[in-house]
């Protein structure tokens, strides 16, 4: 059954709409373990527009289960993580304007400078996941890295807005799926999933993450962090 990464980094997202000090992150996965996550996952962007450098080094020094930067390859970031040392690094693209992460990493555009920064996060210790579209090209070039890694863009999954659309994307990720393992992978899913839709990709054969972050903090706003997380585990371990 997979594990579950809880991303918070709609609680800093709060926090930063008023430049105050609440509520705090570092609270707030300590909650979701309590919870039951098995993972806390934070994504230090360029603009720092919600998780700051602040939370990154307190998180290091309390989370008590692994911690996954999501991050650039920007040459700053990746200083931060070689300071930090996080269990896990996922790369991911990043763009000033968008809203939330917009599909998968070009591994193959960009294969240089993603090659670059995966060497140095490797020569530190840190376990390296790619996130990338569902795509065999995409996945072959991620093992040609050397990553333990990817993580499935499961977005175009989550907007489907037909039932034969979303198993038509279904489909995709269970085939990338099957790839990933074929390419001695470890396979991680994430981007848009929900208590509604989780449970056909947490049942993907040998998916063993789960990344999710608005679902269960737009959730939390209502029942509280610890229950909403104690929820989405209970669907993806059914």
């Amino acid at each position: 059954m997979p594990r579950l990464g809880v991303n918070i980094d709609h609680v800093a997202t709060i926090r930063q709409a008023r430049q105050t000090v609440e509520p705090d992150p570092v609270w707030a996965a300590s909650l979701a373990e309590l919870g039951g996550a098995d993972g806390i996952t934070i994504h230090l962007r360029e603009d720092r527009r919600h998780i700051q450098d602040r939370d990154v080094r307190v998180l290091r020094d309390t989370v008590q289960v692994k911690l996954n930067l999501e991050m650039a390859t920007a040459a700053e970031i990746v200083q931060i993580a070689l300071k930090t040392k996080p269990e896990q690094v996922t790369l991911v693209p990043e763009k000033r304007q968008e809203i939330t992460t917009e599909g998968g990493l070009d591994v193959i555009r960009n294969r240089e400078r993603v090659g670059d920064v995966v060497k140095q996060l490797q020569d530190a210790g840190i376990e390296i996941s790619l996130f990338i579209d569902p795509e065999a090209d995409q996945i072959e070039a991620s093992r040609e890295l050397g990553v333990s890694a990817i993580e499935l863009h499961t977005g175009c999954y989550a907007d489907a807005t037909s039932d034969m659309a979303q198993l038509n994307e279904l489909r995709k990720l269970d085939a990338a799926g099957k790839a990933a393992r074929e390419a001695g992978l470890l396979l991680h899913m994430g981007h848009g999933l929900t208590y509604r839709n989780v449970i056909p990709v947490a049942r993907i054969a040998e998916t063993c993450e789960l990344n999710i972050g608005h679902s269960i903090i737009a959730r939390a706003v209502l029942v509280g962090l610890e229950p909403a997380v104690r929820e989405m585990k209970q669907l993806i371990t059914v």
